[in-house]
C-alpha cells in the first residue's frame, strides 16, 4: 500500500490554492456581489416586515385563494401563519421566507437560461452533468468553508450556499421539458418559417412550462431544507432557534421551530406546485 499513499495527490491543496487566487483577484467582484444579495434579502424583508403581520397574514392568504382557486388551502394558509404567529416565531420565519424567496429567485434565474442551453447543446449537457452531480452530492459544510471566506458571515454565505445546492433541479427539469417537447410541433412550426427562437418561445417553453414550475417547487423545498445549515454561517432564520434547541436540548424550542418550517414548506409547495388535475385541497 506505500505506493498508493507514498504520494498524495494534492486534492486539497489546489481547492485552496484556488480559493486564494480567488480571493486575491476578486475580492472586489465578491464583495459587490454580497452587497447586492445583501440589498435584495433586505428588500424582501422590508416588504414581508413592515406591515402588521396580521396584514402580511390576510395579503399571502388572499393570494393563496387567487393562485389555487381552494378554500381549504386559504384556511390552511390563514390559520398557519396566525399558529406561527402564535408561537412567536413571525420575525424569524419571514427572515427564512427572505432567504428562501432570493436563492430561488437567482436559482430560477441562473438555471432556466443553463437548462435551455444544456437541451439545445447535448454536448454542454455532457460537460454540465458531472457538475450538477457534484453539486448535489458534495457535503454542504465543504463549499460552506470557501463561501465563507468570499462573502464573510451573514445571509449571502446561506444564500450562495443554498443556491448551489438547490439550482442542479431548475437546470434538469428545464432541460427535460425542452427535449420532450414532441418533434412533430417543432417540424410544423420549422416548416412555417418559425426561426430557433420563435420556437424556443412559442412551443418550448410553452410545453415545458410544467417542468419548470416542478423545478421551482423543488428549488422551494430543497431551500427551506438548508434554513438550519444557512444558519451556521450567520444566516437569520428558523435555522437558529433549531440550533440552540440543539445546543440546549431543548426538545420543546426545537419542535415549534421545526413545525414552523413544515407549515412554510406546505404553504409555499401549494402556492407554486402545478395543479393535479381535479385537486380540491
Amino acid at each position: 500500500m506505500d505506493f498508493l499513499t507514498g504520494y498524495r495527490v494534492p486534492i486539497g491543496m489546489g481547492a485552496k490554492a484556488f480559493v486564494d487566487w480567488l480571493t486575491t483577484h476578486f475580492s472586489l467582484f465578491f464583495d459587490q456581489l454580497s452587497a447586492f444579495l445583501a440589498s435584495v434579502v433586505a428588500g424582501i424583508l422590508v416588504v414581508l416586515q413592515t406591515p402588521h403581520p396580521l396584514i402580511v397574514v390576510a395579503l399571502v392568504t388572499a393570494l393563496s385563494f387567487w393562485l389555487r382557486r381552494s378554500i381549504g388551502v386559504a384556511l390552511f394558509t390563514l390559520f398557519g401563519l396566525l399558529l406561527i404567529i402564535n408561537q412567536g416565531y413571525w420575525k424569524e420565519t419571514t427572515e427564512t421566507l427572505a432567504l428562501v424567496l432570493a436563492a430561488s429567485a437567482v436559482s430560477m434565474a441562473v438555471g432556466i437560461p443553463l437548462g435551455i442551453a444544456a437541451a439545445r447543446r447535448p454536448w454542454f449537457y455532457a460537460f454540465l452533468r458531472p457538475v450538477l452531480d457534484l453539486m448535489q452530492t458534495i457535503p454542504t459544510f465543504v463549499y460552506l468553508i470557501p463561501a465563507l471566506i468570499l462573502f464573510g458571515l451573514g445571509m449571502v454565505p446561506g444564500l450562495i450556499a443554498t443556491v448551489i445546492f438547490a439550482i442542479p433541479a431548475p437546470i434538469r427539469l428545464t432541460r427535460l421539458g425542452i427535449i420532450s417537447t414532441p418533434p412533430a410541433l417543432v417540424e410544423a412550426a420549422v416548416s412555417f418559417g418559425a426561426t430557433s427562437s420563435q420556437v424556443l418561445r412559442k412551443i418550448e417553453l410553452p410545453f415545458a412550462a410544467p417542468q419548470i414550475m416542478a423545478g421551482l417547487t423543488q428549488t422551494i423545498m430543497l431551500s427551506l431544507s438548508m434554513v438550519v445549515i444557512a444558519a451556521l454561517v450567520g444566516a437569520n432564520g428558523l435555522g437558529v432557534p433549531v440550533l440552540r434547541a440543539l445546543n440546549t436540548v431543548n426538545v420543546a424550542k426545537g419542535f415549534e421551530a421545526g413545525l414552523c418550517i413544515v407549515i412554510l414548506a406546505i404553504i409555499l409547495d401549494r402556492l407554486f406546485r402545478v395543479a393535479d388535475e381535479g385537486e380540491g385541497a
